[in-house]
């Protein structure tokens, strides 16, 4: 069982640490935070309450799950004071139990592969990791910089053996196929009509639909006896686009 009582003494610790580096730096939150991780793994800062910080938190031995947890209550005051659009917020910690039990269930396997698209800050991928009774090989794909270096960051210092590889999921990746391939969809349209217009679920009345782009791509990384699980919009099958998806299907 987790100790919430550490847990929030290390939810305080980095808290304070992320802003003390976060006005040091006059940066936002984020940026503070993958700071913070690189300080905490190398010990390298020249300030002091920061280092005494994270004398603490190392006393504190927090196991994997605990690390996650305080983890996912920092970013959920983040988005309070400094949100981040929709897509990339992560996935909240009930669905993504509910996701673990899902693979859990459908693959008897002691080893599975995991590729997680559109990554995020590594959340969802940091819960397989801690919860599954499995040997996890994972990777993330995430076009956005600064949530990769989150990602990484934040799974060091837990201890996590995760990999991450930037890049825009929709364009042709050198990836091996995976057992599972999952994904919290990002919702929008997607810009590039050249790229989208080799994809089957292609619109040519206006820009196609990232979501519907993604899963068709997502299974091209999938094994034949593998599982694709999508989280997706409510309205997937009645949306103005949603022809195009189920002539695909």
């Amino acid at each position: 069982n987790m100790d919430f009582e550490k847990i929030e003494q290390a939810y305080t610790y980095l808290l304070e640490n992320v802003q003390v580096i976060q006005s040091d730096l006059a940066t936002n939150f984020y940026d503070a935070l993958v700071e913070q991780n690189s300080i905490y793994l190398d010990g390298e800062t020249n300030l002091e309450q920061v280092k005494e910080n994270n004398q603490a938190l190392k006393r504190l031995a927090l196991r994997k799950e605990e690390w996650l947890k305080t983890y996912q209550f920092l970013l959920m005051k983040a988005g309070q004071t400094e949100p981040l659009q929709a897509n990339h917020q992560f996935t909240p910690d009930a669905i993504a139990l509910l996701l673990v039990i899902v693979v859990e269930e459908l693959l008897h396997k002691e080893e599975i592969s995991i590729l997680e698209i559109g990554s995020g800050m590594g959340i969802l991928g940091a819960t397989f990791l801690t919860s599954l009774a499995k040997k996890v090989d994972y990777l993330g794909i995430e076009v956005d910089d600064l949530l990769i270096d989150l990602a990484a960051s934040m799974a060091d210092v837990i201890g996590l053996q995760a990999g991450f590889v930037q890049g825009d999921a929709v364009r042709p990746q050198m990836l091996k196929e995976s057992d599972v391939v999952i994904s919290d969809l990002p919702v929008g349209y997607y810009p590039d009509d050249a790229i989208a217009s080799r994809y089957q679920v292609a619109s040519s009345q206006e820009h196609t639909y990232a979501h519907h782009l993604l899963m068709e791509q997502g299974l091209k990384y999938l094994k034949s006896d593998g599982y694709a699980i999508f989280l997706a919009p409510s309205d997937l099958l009645t949306s103005p686009q949603s022809d195009l998806l189920k002539g695909w299907l």
